[in-house]
């Protein structure tokens, strides 16, 4: 049983983090420890560590590191696009070198040697074009063309010139600072790929999510019948049983048979461990993101939701409380007016609370099929579109 509270440990540990780093803002966790540890992780690890290196090395160690960080998150650069290359490289070379010698197996068959190189190099080909791929760049030439796909809804959109690159802004465009161009439906800036996800290449964003998601439960799944072959050919639990007498039960040899993983095929449970975290925080992130193309929403203007919705609200409030000092001002000066009753006045509804909620009027959701159709063909490259704005 000892061997098993470092794991136990480890995967407790983990997915703390993971849900403080994820879910840390949620309202639901608002003064707990998990917005602190959050915190710590977002701004605060990074504060003591400005804070060392300008104890270690002053000022000038601190601008140094300054501009690295600027170089590396301000700038188009391709470090975490190699960062991706090595962690698949070296996650492959790993599963490779430890596991196929166990293929074939009682449950896995030689099929799994094609398949896992296979998926390997669609996952590399759908990342090279989500990397290499025109998000969708607006330029003097063809800003009238987004101008017409996507017209200004006079709420988040109004028509206003780029003060960088001094053409017309099309709606749902943005500017990004980071590759200094308008991109036509801007969604984010993505360090991976080190490059934008806009109108024209959000279909490779997303199957890339969807395929590297698939990829990683499938290398768990085919690690982890591994492993159950393996204990079915050294006949684990018939040992178990026959010669040291253990009930034959989940709760009688689960920590045996954990505990002869772990000391014959470690590496394999590391690397299931590690496969099912990915995928998880792949699921999620593709989740968060086909919602927002069946919405028919980006990133970027969920943000710009969020601000609008709350600029209103604030602006019915101060209405409201307008409102109500103007009634209380008459009820004063009413000197004549008959006494209220008190129970009338107690369940009187105060003028500060608004039931009118304020929607979000999204022009641009079409209804869940036109969205999926307009990210798998873009409206600039439709030739039924041309046609249509010509005539």
């Amino acid at each position: 049983m000892a061997v098993q509270w470092p794991l136990v440990v480890h995967g407790v540990v983990t997915l703390v983090v993971v849900v403080s780093f994820l879910c840390g803002r949620w309202p639901i966790f608002r003064g707990t420890f998990v917005e602190k540890i959050h915190y710590f992780i977002t701004y605060g690890a990074y504060d003591y560590f400005l804070r060392f290196v300008v104890a270690v090395f002053g000022s000038r160690g601190r601008n140094c590191f300054i501009a690295v960080e600027n170089y590396c998150c301000e700038r188009p650069n391709p470090i975490l696009q190699i960062f991706y290359l090595v962690i698949l490289g070296v996650t492959y070379f790993i599963i490779g070198k430890s596991s196929f010698r166990y293929i074939p197996g009682f449950y896995v068959t030689e099929f799994h040697w094609y398949t896992g190189m296979l998926a390997v190099g669609v996952g590399v080909l759908l990342f090279l074009l989500t990397s290499f791929s025109d998000p969708g760049t607006v330029t003097a030439e063809n800003f009238s063309t987004y101008v017409y796909a996507y017209p200004y809804d006079d709420i988040i959109y109004m028509e206003k010139e780029c003060s960088t690159c001094k053409i017309l802004k099309p709606a749902r465009s943005k500017h990004c600072g980071i590759c200094n161009r308008c991109v036509a439906r801007f969604d984010h800036h993505c360090g991976w790929m080190n490059n934008c996800i806009g109108e024209k290449n959000t279909r490779y964003f997303m199957a890339f999510l969807l395929w590297h998601f698939l990829i990683c439960l499938y290398g768990a799944v085919v690690l982890g019948l591994i492993l159950a072959g393996q204990l079915k050919e050294h006949k684990i639990i018939y040992i178990l049983t026959a010669y040291y007498g253990i009930e034959h039960s989940f709760s009688s040899l689960s920590p045996h048979v954990v505990q002869w993983l772990l000391g014959s095929y470690n590496t394999q449970i590391l690397l299931i461990m590690f496969l099912a975290i990915i995928s998880l925080l792949l699921a999620g992130f593709f989740g968060y993101h086909a919602h927002l193309c069946l919405t028919n929403t980006t990133t970027n203007e969920t943000f710009k939701w969020r601000d609008y919705i709350s600029w209103k609200r604030k602006l019915n409030e101060a209405k409201a409380s307008a409102a109500a000092l103007k009634a209380g001002i008459q009820t004063i000066n009413e000197e004549a007016k008959a006494p209220e009753s008190k129970w009338r006045a107690f369940f009187r509804r105060s003028p500060l609370q608004n039931d009118d909620a304020i929607a979000k009027n999204n022009l641009y959701d079409q209804g869940i099929i036109s969205n999926i159709c307009e990210i798998v063909f873009p409206l600039s490259e439709r030739k039924s579109f041309f046609h249509r704005k010509s005539t």
